[in-house]
């Protein structure tokens, strides 16, 4: 029988950085928009910090012009915890199990390290564990959840479990055992969405691309000049504000109040943006992957108006549907021209303009053959999302299971540990 499990807070069981703290944060310089080649300084993004995953490629080349930060550079064995971001992108753990050279944290993230008294593999566990992860969001400050930050005095304070070291190795041999397999599950999952999406923009750009229909610039199919949006900071408290689309939306092509946002947009300045169904809007910034994303608007008659990063293209239904210019627009072949025609200073995000999207060609079939595409592609998209749904379905199945067994093993059911948990519950952030 092993002895009660002990109780200590992060304050206490980590060794000092080099910046002579527990805690070490990172640098935010403004960066190539392109990953560090090898041999060269780069920063790391956040998304290289996954749950429970270190993804290093994620990370921008630092510019010549300025000198990196050595004390800065993530090393094997480092823990990393991204500090500011959405709500479900604050306070993720990972251990830096591998990394290539030459890599700095972000000014996103902290690094730390425990002392000899914690294995850096179980402490990367607890910090994953729910009980773990429910106190980490209470202690994210910030006004809305799209932007909240943990800081370094809260953080600190978190309760840590600190059982005898072989106890702690047994329980990650037990959960790295039952976790690799979920990791193999979660993995074939992911490849099984790249597959669907792979034979959706396929069977797409077949129905759109049939070889025997003439080309037309996009700017001959429209019934009105097209038109950027606008982009206001959003509302404080109290303030009244104008729904505004995000630039989600277009990527999710997903219409709902979830990726809106209020701004302080006045009345006599939202006249002319607000959507109409039928409006198609097309990124013209976004990422080097996403810029010239389409999707086209369905919902009801002035919901919402768009931002200044978006492109609004209103079709003429005399001579094109809606729905299969949309679809021409999101087939591999028109987005792989529109982010070829984007252009941007390093660091910023690629732009394209109107003129752009104007000068681009798109096959213009008979309407009855574009009526007839429209209703196979229809029916691609639908099997696309019943598949896309299943997989989704499993992935929280995993989650769910995941976060069951660190549960299980936090509470010592998986090696009948007296664990002391009443303890660690009036260790409370601050």
């Amino acid at each position: 029988m092993t002895r009660p499990w002990e109780w200590s807070t992060m304050a206490d069981i980590l060794v000092k950085q080099p910046n002579r703290k527990v805690l070490q944060q990172g640098w935010s310089p403004k960066c190539h928009g392109s990953s560090a080649p090898e041999g060269a300084w780069g920063v790391l993004k956040t998304t290289a910090i996954q749950t429970g995953r270190f993804e290093p490629e994620h990370n921008k080349e630092l510019p010549s012009t300025l000198q990196p930060k050595p004390a800065m550079e993530v090393r094997e064995g480092d823990l990393l915890l991204t500090c500011a971001g959405p709500r479900s992108r604050c306070g993720i753990p990972a251990l830096v199990r591998s990394t290539p050279r030459r890599l700095m944290m972000s000014g996103k993230m902290y690094r730390f390290r425990p002392d000899g008294r914690v294995d850096p593999r179980f402490l990367e566990l607890w910090l994953l564990s729910p009980v773990a992860q429910k106190l980490i969001d209470e202690m994210k400050t910030g006004i809305s959840d799209s932007g909240l930050n943990l800081t370094h005095g809260r953080f600190v304070t978190l309760p840590v479990p600190v059982p005898e070291i072989d106890e702690q190795r047994r329980i990650v041999g037990i959960l790295e055992d039952h976790l690799s397999r979920l990791d193999a599950a979660e993995a074939y999952l992911a490849s099984s969405a790249l597959r669907v999406e792979a034979w959706r923009s396929a069977a797409t750009q077949r129905e759109v691309w049939t070889g025997d229909s003439a080309e037309r610039p996009v700017s001959e199919l429209l019934r009105e000049t097209m038109r950027n949006g606008r982009s206001d900071r959003a509302v404080k408290a109290a303030e009244v504000g104008t729904r505004t689309l995000t630039l989600t939306a277009v990527t999710r092509n997903q219409f709902t109040d979830e990726f809106t946002k209020l701004t302080v947009t006045p009345p006599e300045a939202a006249q002319g943006l607000w959507l109409e169904p039928g409006d198609i809007l097309v990124q013209r910034a976004n990422t080097p992957e996403l810029v010239g994303t389409a999707a086209r608007y369905d919902g009801p008659r002035d919901w919402a108006i768009f931002p200044d990063l978006l492109v609004r293209l209103r079709p003429d239904e005399s001579a094109v549907d809606g729905r299969f210019l949309v679809a021409a627009l999101r087939s591999e072949k028109v987005h792989r021209t529109l982010r070829a025609r984007a252009k941007g200073l390093a660091g910023s995000m690629p732009k394209i303009d109107q003129r752009s999207i104007s000068e681009t060609t798109v096959p213009v079939p008979s309407l009855s053959r574009q009526r007839e595409a429209v209703a196979r592609i229809t029916e691609i998209e639908a099997s696309a999302s019943a598949a896309t749904a299943e997989v989704q379905r499993q992935k929280l199945r995993s989650s769910a299971l995941r976060r069951a067994l660190l549960a299980a093993a936090f509470a010592g059911r998986l090696t009948g540990s007296t664990v002391g948990m009443p303890e660690a519950e009036e260790m409370t952030p601050v």
